[in-house]
């Protein structure tokens, strides 16, 4: 399983570093899957299908070269190769691309389907149903598997890709943890934080990023909670897990070979 790590989507917010959508492109035997897809084509067609105040307070870069559609093309595949998308949730900026690659079947932790299909007033916000107005190949996944690293209710897409529940961001938020060739875990913890530093010991976070996470936070109690499980992976697993989140642009740079 080789892995590439892909930006798909700059961000310069006002009050806080510039930000990317990490995601992850992943080449199996089976086809290729994607982790997130950031923006998509259908955004920078119609970039009024972002609310103004998120481009407004983001900024969102919007480039065409961002595309995961841009991205897998410039590798040498073409979009019916992306067999399998995993989100990390459902949020306009992981969610963008889905129309992209209209033939893929798309995992999503089942939590997360009901909060985008069945809202509350304040999740509406959240979720652009014209990302997905395509209509997706969904496969939710609710069951439980095995733990992994003490990490419960772990569903697997195969012995090499798990998602991993990390509420408390959105109702389903979910981590995608891929194996790659050498062995190594791979966790992309999606918005289960914001700054890198945050699974650092001892932990640190930028001041803006620190509030903006409160204020996003579905139940702040249980992002807070699974952010130090998260600490705790990575003091304990550092050498058997990379664990990284989809913006912090120095965790992606590192990643991708940028740094």
């Amino acid at each position: 399983m080789r892995v590439h790590h892909l930006n798909c989507a700059t961000m310069r917010p006002r009050l806080s570093p510039t930000m990317v959508a990490h995601v992850l492109l992943v080449e199996r035997d089976e086809g290729l899957l994607l982790v997130d897809t950031g923006f998509g084509t259908g955004d920078l067609a119609d970039p009024k299908r972002l609310p103004g105040p998120f481009h407004f307070l983001v900024r969102p870069a919007l480039d065409p070269g961002e595309t995961a559609l841009a991205q897998v093309k410039a590798l040498g595949f073409s979009a019916d190769d992306v067999t399998d998308i995993a989100l990390t949730h459902m949020d306009l900026d992981h969610a963008g691309g889905l129309g992209d690659f209209p033939a893929a079947r798309v995992h999503i932790h089942q939590p997360e389907h009901d909060a985008m299909t069945h809202p509350t007033m304040r999740e509406k916000q959240r979720y652009i149903p014209a990302q997905w107005a395509h209509g997706p190949q969904w496969v939710q996944h609710a069951e439980p598997g095995d733990d992994w690293f003490g990490f419960p209710s772990v569903t697997a897409l195969s012995d090499d890709v798990l998602i991993i529940p990390l509420l408390g961001h959105t109702r389903g938020h979910a981590g995608v943890a891929v194996r790659d060739d050498s062995g190594h875990w791979l966790l992309h913890a999606g918005d289960a934080f914001f700054d890198g530093n945050q699974v650092q010991t001892p932990p640190s976070c930028n001041r803006s990023l620190a509030g903006f996470q409160v204020v996003m936070a579905v139940s702040n109690k249980l992002r807070r909670d699974n952010t130090e499980r998260l600490r705790e992976l990575v003091a304990g697993h550092g050498d058997e897990v990379t664990v990284f989140c989809a913006h912090d642009k120095a965790q992606y740079d590192a990643l991708a070979g940028r740094g």
